[in-house]
């Protein structure tokens, strides 16, 4: 080995071309020896076209040929509205007809019913919420649960979870809350909260579990969960309040249909990775299959379970200010009203309340899932060293009550009165205009220049180039990708949005996402990159994406709202910080994965840093790459939903107009629309990767 190493560096270029484009990688273990011969028989050589330039001058080919049909007919560029088929007509006129008395089950009970008894059920657990979180039991005289003893109680929980950072976090959390006078909007939040956490998770393991025990459902399921996710927040709430109305009810029932998917995908995902040896030693116990699923399997996957529910409590805030569209009361609801006021320091302020929220059930969860059973093995101890929080619980709960018995005058206990709160929403909407007006000199000449001379003839260029060329392209793609299937998804797909009088929409919303999953890429691939070089440096980037990822997604409009206003720009600038996140942490995680053994072949052909990160570690880190590239995409089609309550004019609006409008036709087929760009490019990059995957021998 040796002699190989030394007879190679010999006879080395101080810069060498290696690259492993074309490298197949057994599954079995490689040595050394074996990959320094395959790198150097990959060597490329000057050829007289490459497969690269060949597929470029096909394109080139194939979208030449679409363009100049295009031009015998205008109608290529944009469909008459005689030749596109009338479905937002359609789709309305079915839901009225749901809606009526005339739609029935077999002659016995109508779907009015239906909606009714399902609203009537799942108010239960939601007015219960309500009566111990700020409405109280008025029937019976007792007020809701005193804001002291849900102070406490939640402290007491953190420390008995992750200990007293945790435990200090909560504590000032609510602090906030209950001294900034958002006690009762946080409530009213909390409860839907709380509710829909609880009907989610529970639909998400039955539709997991089912899933898993059937071959034939998982069929069904799997695909009805990736429309799901890729459908946004808002398309959920035409449906819903076509069928159930507004109010907080409705308002329960979207949070729950948009937060459950991830619950019974980690469901799912936790059952099949559960090890073969875990699941075979409990046959081996004489388990029956239902002991086997829930007192071996469901146990072993416990963590990828408290993970499910983790993004069951993030989506569930993610849709706080989506739902008061429908009359949820609480936070986002006043949120909704200050950024249509463009009241921006009352905004931060409610904001905070929302993100703190979020941050304590974020840290709640994730801490509880990773918690770890002690197993005490000294000498016998009282119930006292046992539980001591149990009893902290216990005597802090009897001393609150008996104070506010005892002292009824004491209503600060109960509820902070309005002249002990404080709030600076005010001022610091006067410090932004402030800072935003001394700004105004730089910001505006840059947002108008990009806007103008950037932005807008991009868009031009989108919605000006026909459609046919589009088709062309995605045609070209899935064939090139998956063959004569995938091919004719994709394009039956795009051709579906063509055929709706949605084109101009879809190619803005098209437009706006190509742009920010652009930056997110420029911006998250040098981030991924040095994180894997420097330990400190991927500390603080992979802690920022953490935090970022704790956000609500409208959180990230008030900054675009303060420098830039409204515009394309605003919009772009909003979708960045939310969906660049997975473009950092799977470039990250694609690189740090590369296999050691290749590493070590590539230093030991004496190749440099750069060359190894280009030639070696980014190729095979594609695939992982590529699924980022992917998740950044569906993260920025979900903010286009949230980017229309500042002003667009793509899909997202239109879900917003048909809201206000009660057109529930334009609304869900808005929302499937986006759903289904969503599609189109999932499946083309995941062919893409399981493509480079299997040149790469890793399939």
């Amino acid at each position: 080995m040796p002699y190989l190493v030394n007879s190679l560096k010999s006879n080395m270029p101080q810069k060498s071309n290696i690259t492993l484009s074309n490298i197949t990688l057994s599954k079995t273990t490689l040595s050394k020896t074996t990959l320094s011969k395959m790198i150097l028989s990959k060597i490329i050589l000057p050829q007289s076209i490459t497969p690269l330039q060949k597929t470029a001058l096909q394109l080139f080919a194939t979208l030449l040929v679409a363009y100049l049909i295009s031009l015998f007919w205008q109608g290529f560029v944009l469909l008459p509205e005689t030749a596109t088929l009338p479905m937002r007509e359609w789709v309305t006129d079915f839901v009225k007809w749901v809606r009526s008395e005339r739609a029935n089950f077999f002659g016995l009970f109508t779907v009015k019913e239906v909606t009714r008894s399902i609203s009537f059920l799942i108010s239960f657990p939601l007015k219960w919420s309500e009566y111990f979180l700020f409405r109280g039991f008025r029937g019976l005289g007792l007020p809701p649960l005193p804001w002291v003893w849900i102070l406490i109680s939640i402290t007491i929980l953190a420390h008995w979870i992750a200990g007293w950072r945790l435990a200090l976090l909560c504590f000032l959390s609510m602090l906030y809350l209950a001294f900034f006078g958002l006690w009762q909007d946080s409530m009213k939040t909390l409860s839907i909260v709380l509710s829909a956490m609880v009907f989610a998770s529970l639909l998400g393991l039955f539709v997991g579990l089912w899933a898993n025990r059937s071959k034939n459902a998982d069929r069904f399921i799997t695909p009805m969960l990736d429309v799901m996710q890729a459908t946004p927040h808002m398309a959920y709430l035409a449906p819903v309040f076509a069928l159930f109305g507004a109010g907080q009810v409705a308002a329960l029932i979207a949070t729950v249909i948009f937060a459950m998917p991830p619950m019974a995908r980690c469901v799912i995902l936790g059952l099949q990775t559960v090890p073969d040896n875990i699941t075979e030693a409990g046959s081996m116990s004489g388990c029956t299959k239902r002991q086997l699923l829930w007192r071996v399997r469901i146990p072993a996957a416990r963590k990828l379970f408290m993970l499910g529910l983790n993004q069951v409590v993030m989506q569930t805030l993610a849709m706080a200010v989506i739902m008061s569209i429908v009359g949820a009361q609480g936070l986002g609801q006043k949120l909704l009203y200050a950024l249509q006021q463009l009241r921006l320091g009352i905004a931060i302020e409610l904001g905070a309340a929302i993100v703190l929220i979020a941050v304590m059930l974020d840290r709640l969860t994730q801490a509880y899932a990773n918690r770890q059973t002690k197993i005490y093995h000294g000498p016998k101890r009282s119930f006292m060293q046992k539980h001591p929080h149990m009893l902290l619980f216990v005597a802090s709960t009897i001393l609150i009550i008996l104070v506010v018995s005892l002292i009824p005058d004491l209503k600060a206990l109960k509820l902070l009165p309005k002249g002990m709160t404080v709030s600076y929403g005010k001022e610091l909407n006067i410090i932004v205009k402030d800072i935003v007006r001394s700004l105004y000199f730089i910001i505006d000449p840059i947002r108008d220049f990009i806007t103008l001379y950037i932005l807008i003839p991009i868009r031009n260029f989108y919605l000006s180039t026909p459609w046919l060329c589009y088709l062309a392209l995605i045609g070209y793609a899935g064939y090139r990708l998956g063959g004569i299937k995938l091919m004719l998804l994709v394009s039956a797909m795009l051709f579906v949005i063509v055929i709706s009088d949605f084109w101009r929409e879809a190619i803005t919303t098209f437009y706006t996402v190509s742009i920010a999953t652009m930056f997110c890429m420029i911006l998250g691939l040098p981030l991924g990159i040095l994180a894997t070089k420097n330990k400190r440096a991927a500390k603080v980037i992979l802690t920022s994406c953490d935090i970022l990822q704790t956000f609500p997604s409208f959180i990230y409009l008030l900054p675009a709202i303060m420098l830039l206003r409204v515009g394309d720009l605003a919009v772009i600038f909003a979708i960045i910080p939310y969906a660049m996140v997975p473009a950092i942490r799977y470039s990250y995680l694609g690189i740090t994965r590369v296999p050691e053994v290749i590493m070590e072949a590539a230093i030991a052909n004496g190749t440099t840093a750069n060359q190894r990160l280009w030639k070696v570690q980014l190729p095979i880190a594609f695939p992982e790459i590529m699924l980022g590239v992917n998740q950044t995409i569906m993260m920025s089609l979900a903010m286009t939903a949230i980017t229309a309550l500042i002003g667009t004019t793509d899909l997202g609006q239109e879900i917003y107009r048909a809201l206000a409008y009660q057109e529930y036709g334009r609304g869900i087929l808005a929302g499937l629309w986006i759903a289904m760009i969503g599609m189109i490019t999932d499946r083309l990059i995941q062919a893409w990767s399981n493509k480079r995957k299997r040149e790469f021998g890793m399939a």
